[in-house]
């Protein structure tokens, strides 16, 4: 990332004319002639050189520090956008934005119900299952049994081998793989946090296949891609799987639809209803006894 000098020096000109002296805590005097602040004032809350600060404003400064730019952004009083905006200038990555945890916003639970006409998910980065709609219910089954801290869809891929049973036997190793590199994306976004920690090293003890792939360090964040299901009722199901960001940067909204002319499946679902539970041993104990 490239450093845009000019255009940083007038970002941090204005943001300091936009402030009054009272916006941070300082006395106005009676001898100010220029709007906002003065340059040594911004100097003096970011805790830098005067001289420093002036050579940002006049474009002529080296690149500054994320430490200085956080200092900056506490100085000038810059929201999130604001600050973000500064660190693109600078050359750098901004922060990573909030994180909402195992919190859904009312507007993201609105979104979910008024989505009823194809399948809906919202996961966290590391791919904890937070909520789904009942299409989604009906497609992949209720997780209502499942323990709130076992409803991870990697942890379920490599430690409960009924889940498999749902995906076509050909892309089950593709499909480890993508899981696996999609996590190594969000554990390296985080920062190593205690959460990604977690999961990790309980993955690592409970799969040696995860260990393997996750020792080969492949990184792909999973956006868009197609899913081939084999449904306990339905057979062999297709969807095109849309991975969606939210504002929060630790949520992700999947919405499954059917490519052109696979409307069927949908149909289909919906008729089974919420209620569908995809039990594998219950399925083949039912089938048993049938025979």
């Amino acid at each position: 990332m490239g450093m845009h000098r000019d255009e940083l020096a007038d970002f941090l000109r204005r943001s300091r004319e936009r402030l009054s002296p009272r916006d941070v805590g300082l006395v106005e005097g009676p001898r100010r002639r220029t709007p906002g602040l003065r340059r040594e004032e911004v100097a003096a809350l970011a805790m830098m050189s005067a001289d420093y600060y002036m050579r940002l404003e006049q474009a002529r400064s080296p690149q500054p520090s994320v430490q200085m730019l956080a200092a900056l952004t506490r100085a000038l009083r810059l929201t999130t956008d604001e600050r973000d905006h500064l660190y693109l200038l600078a050359g750098h990555r901004p922060p990573e934005g909030a994180r909402a945890g195992e919190y859904l916003r009312p507007s993201m639970l609105y979104l979910l119900d008024r989505l009823d006409s194809v399948p809906v998910q919202i996961l966290s980065d590391l791919g904890d299952l937070l909520a789904q709609n009942d299409m989604a219910k009906a497609l992949f089954g209720c997780v209502c049994t499942v323990a709130q801290e076992d409803r991870n869809i990697v942890l379920r891929w490599f430690t409960e081998p009924d889940v498999r049973s749902h995906f076509a036997a050909e892309e089950h190793e593709e499909h480890a793989r993508q899981l696996v590199a999609d996590l190594r994306a969000a554990v390296a976004h985080r920062g190593d946090d205690a959460a990604s920690r977690a999961l990790v090293t309980r993955l690592r003890a409970a799969s040696a296949e995860f260990a393997a792939l996750w020792d080969r360090h492949e990184v792909a964040v999973r956006r868009s891609h197609p899913y081939r299901l084999m449904h306990p009722e339905l057979g062999m199901i297709e969807f095109d799987c849309e991975v969606l960001a939210t504002p929060a940067a630790d949520q992700r909204l999947r919405i499954f639809t059917p490519p052109p002319g696979g409307t069927e499946a949908l149909d289909m679902l919906r008729v089974l209803g919420p209620q569908h539970r995809h039990d594998t041993a219950a399925t083949r104990t039912s089938a048993n006894d049938r025979s």
